[in-house]
């Protein structure tokens, strides 16, 4: 029988003819749960899981992507057109200007094309709820392109617009100081140092942080193999007995 506290607005896991059947609503919510587990429990559901993780990872990537190459190369553009140039300024100095805008744009341009072709394509699949929907992603066979947009965007990208600041600051303070320029170049150079070491920081903490994670993911389906061989062995013993 149901108790008299288990009402059909109170309990969210409540549905509609279990009342009917007599099953206490809590004992089929258990039952849910357990089946919704192993189900979850089974391999190619593992596989889907951690494709979904793959996906919305590549997702965020992407995203990131394409807000900080519009931002930077947006910046770029407009130092170029607005900086105010002088007849004594090197034409060295001019051509590694126009030369390094050029490549910080076209960088920042790639990664932001990379990011606008395939990020419609995940978000159409992420938007569907379902488990093997994930299938359908195309996020695996494009990864290396996803690589290229996330490096070119905040490792390559961001070099060149260190570089493009340091000389976008000769070019503006030639005329007047060059030990403006001096100091400014001065500054760029531990920033940059930092900027590098940070990133070579970054990319071994994460390396380690996958390779834990996948250790951890191989212990798990070890002690699951074992305990499938486990059961499958008992089965095999009572069914021995049974037939004897």
């Amino acid at each position: 029988m149901i108790s008299h506290s288990t009402v059909p607005g109170n309990d969210p896991f409540y549905r509609q003819g279990v009342e009917d059947t007599g099953i206490n609503p809590y004992v089929f919510r258990e039952f849910a749960f357990q089946s919704f587990m192993k189900e979850m429990s089974k391999p190619e559901n593992m596989m889907n899981a951690l494709s979904w993780r793959r996906l919305h990872l590549s997702r965020a990537k992407l995203k990131a992507s394409s807000r900080t190459s519009a931002l930077l190369s947006g910046f770029a553009m407009v130092a170029m057109v607005e900086v105010q140039m002088s007849h004594d300024i090197p034409k060295g100095l001019l051509i590694a200007f126009s030369v390094c805008t050029t490549l910080l744009v076209s960088v920042h341009m790639l990664a932001l094309m990379i990011s606008t072709c395939i990020l419609p394509n995940l978000e159409s699949v992420a938007s569907v709820h379902g488990v093997a929907t994930v299938s359908e992603s195309p996020h695996e066979k494009l990864h290396i392109y996803i690589e290229i947009a996330w490096g070119f965007s905040t490792v390559l990208g961001i070099l060149l617009f260190m570089a493009e600041i340091a000389i976008l600051c000769w070019v503006k303070f030639y005329s007047y100081s060059k030990n403006a320029a001096v100091a400014a170049t001065v500054i760029l150079i531990p920033v940059v140092l930092v900027f590098l070491g940070f990133a070579v920081h970054f990319y071994r903490k994460l390396v380690a942080h996958q390779y834990e994670r996948s250790a951890h993911g191989l212990r798990e389906l070890e002690s699951m193999v074992t305990q499938l061989q486990n059961e499958e062995t008992d089965m095999s013993n009572s069914r021995n007995v049974m037939t004897v």
